[in-house]
């Protein structure tokens, strides 16, 4: 049987990668092996370990790589501590072919110590264009990795232009489109809304009323103005009246920026109608989704899943420039007026025509059954 191993370094990671997760551990030629580290350790965001174990994955390794700071300095240095860590545990584990994910500094860690080691290096989500940082680090995963599963057709494109194999690059989907798509077919709904009130701090919001989901993440190449930034989203939400459902943020450089600037917000504002929340395992975030008026924000799924949805959907600054993305979503700048006109929009708009950029619903089946029969061919095709 061929060791498939998943390296899980935040709540964003693992709703990325979960569906490749459950298809590669009931696939009878392949056996999971589960690293869990930097973020999904820590109980601030969320403690996804723990997410990973009621869902009944077996952690093999954790890894404690993320130093304390949230600056360009510490991000650097957590990536400089996965490295270091990381290939004893693989040394350990022996997997045959590494699973990363995206473009988070821990995706780089587990890059390069795979590709140091003579390790296939299977990407995902690889070939797509955004803003900041997190661009740079997937290009260059890409020219890392030995296997690639590309999300779009775009993205293939991109892959193949960059000189990769096309024998190595297969476009499968989204995984994350692939919980989307259960979650759907099931038709799971959150009528029972009162553990909202048990999980989260804030005041108090009816699933059942038309309600906003807010989502907002540091931009790491705008280091400094994640304070102003979410200021300028958190009162355009307080002029909106509507409730709403807000995450913390990642743990990027400038998370403790977006931080200040919601405790400061706490502090001086009314905030009845608004409900903060650490962590929503990826099935509550997609219901929620679903239940949601409008989703607002910078992260990937108020593009991804939003398409597949038809979700009305606000995204808010750079951090997703460039990003394919449908016809539901609206792209404001950092300005309270601007994103409240777009809230305004988009939450009576209704529901847009579901929109498959990013897949069908059906990738981790798809990665699974190419990983259990691809070549591991480690010798990488260059061309320039």
């Amino acid at each position: 049987m061929r060791k498939i191993c998943v390296v899980v370094g935040s709540r964003a990671n693992y709703s990325s990668i979960k569906s490749v997760m459950s298809a590669v551990k009931a696939h009878p030629a392949l056996e999971l092996q589960v690293i869990a580290g930097a973020s999904a350790l820590l109980d601030r965001y969320g403690m996804v370990s723990e997410v990973l174990e009621s869902d009944g994955f077996e952690i093999n390794a954790r890894v404690y790589m993320l130093i304390e700071g949230e600056s360009p300095v510490t991000m650097a240095k957590s990536t400089g501590l996965g490295l270091v860590e990381l290939p004893t545990i693989f040394d350990m584990l022996k997997p045959d072919i590494v699973i990363t994910v995206g473009d988070r500094f821990e995706t780089m860690a587990t890059a390069i110590s795979a590709a140091y080691m003579n390790i296939a290096l299977a990407h995902t989500m690889g070939g797509e264009v955004s803003g900041t940082i997190d661009e740079s680090v997937r290009h260059a995963v890409t020219k890392l990795a030995h296997i690639h599963f590309p999300a779009s057709k775009d993205a293939k494109e991109r892959i193949l232009r960059m000189g990769e194999d096309p024998a190595t690059v297969h476009e499968v989907g989204c995984p994350r489109i692939d919980v989307v798509s259960e979650i759907m077919l099931h038709n799971a709904t959150l009528a029972d809304d009162t553990w909202l009130d048990i999980e989260g701090a804030g005041g108090h919001v009816n699933v059942n009323e038309p309600f906003l989901l807010v989502s907002q993440h540091p931009v790491t190449t705008e280091y400094g103005q994640g304070e102003q930034q979410i200021t300028e989203t958190l009162m355009a939400i307080q002029k909106s009246g509507m409730p709403t459902i807000m995450l913390w943020p990642n743990a990027d450089a400038g998370s403790e920026d977006v931080a200040r600037g919601i405790r400061k917000f706490r502090e001086h504002f009314d905030h009845d109608h608004i409900r903060f929340y650490k962590n929503f395992p990826v099935e509550t975030y997609v219901r929620l989704m679903l239940d949601s008026a409008c989703v607002i924000g910078n992260s990937s799924a108020v593009i991804r899943e939003g398409a597949f949805l038809g979700i009305p959907a606000v995204n808010i600054g750079t951090r997703q420039a460039g990003r394919e993305r449908g016809n539901n979503v609206m792209d404001v700048g950092y300005d309270r007026d601007q994103i409240l006109e777009a809230i305004q929009h988009q939450s009576s708009n209704g529901r847009y025509p579901p929109d498959p950029i990013y897949g069908d619903g059906h990738s981790g089946e798809r990665v699974a059954n190419i990983l259990a029969t691809c070549p591991l061919n480690l010798q990488k095709r260059m061309t320039y």
